[in-house]
């Protein structure tokens, strides 16, 4: 039978991958201010690296008033539909494997994990889904005033990741499993070593993983609850 596709196993398998192009992100356009022009089409960052995005999708907005999500495709601004196509993509998406949380629209904070209380932790819940979904992996969320948060997922060249460097997979393995929404660390862990082509190789029992790639090598341990109890990595001294 086919896997039942939850929202849960679509943030597993974002989480690392989607911190590793925000860390990214943070790095090219360091301290910064933020437009968008939705008529133009347009999405800048403003700072002491000037970029314009080569391409941007509105995804929806964070309200703390009604403590909810309203998706893209549902705002009655009428915003151009070449730019709310990736909401409406979701919402298909989540029509079709039965997610009320993508096909719904509006999502009521209390409905997503953990029931977050800050616009920006469901503004990050979502965008780290559509990113699972629509394999674009570099989002923002913006503040829109009056405590609402704006989601995009935007594109440019420099957005995307360099070959994969043995200290920066160790620290977003880390951090993801530390700091983000992560239920199934065996499904993140596998789901980012193919994504970044880590070749990840399971024991038969599915007690281990191994990571690896050039200069890198990374033996994940998991505990009776399938939780990850230990990491040996190892570095080329090239590398490390």
């Amino acid at each position: 039978m086919p896997e039942t596709i939850t929202l849960l196993n679509l943030l597993d398998d974002a989480a690392m991958l989607s911190l590793e192009h925000q860390l990214h992100l943070l790095e090219l356009v360091g301290d910064h201010s933020w437009n968008v022009d939705m008529n133009q089409q347009r999405f800048d960052f403003v700072g002491p690296r000037a970029t314009t995005c080569t391409g941007f999708q509105l995804l929806g907005t964070a309200a703390p008033g009604p403590r909810s999500w309203l998706w893209a495709w549902a705002n009655p601004s009428g915003f151009p539909e070449s730019l709310i196509a990736a909401s409406a993509a979701l919402r298909d998406f989540g029509e079709q494997h039965g997610i009320a949380e993508l096909a719904s629209a509006e999502v009521p904070f209390d409905a997503l994990p953990g029931s977050p209380a800050e616009p920006v932790a469901a503004v990050g819940l979502l965008m780290d889904a559509a990113k699972a979904v629509t394999g674009r992996w570099t989002s923002y969320n913006g503040d829109a005033g009056g405590g609402t948060r704006a989601a995009f997922l935007i594109e440019h060249p420099d957005f995307r990741l360099p070959p994969p460097n043995p200290p920066r997979t160790m620290r977003v393995i880390m951090q993801a499993l530390t700091d983000t929404w992560v239920t199934d660390h065996r499904r993140a862990l596998h789901s980012y070593g193919l994504r970044r082509q880590l070749n990840p190789v399971f024991s038969p029992d599915f007690a281990k993983l191994t990571l690896s790639g050039p200069g890198f090598e990374a033996v994940v341990e998991f505990d009776q609850y399938g939780r990850v109890a230990d990491i040996d990595a190892s570095m080329s001294q090239h590398d490390a």
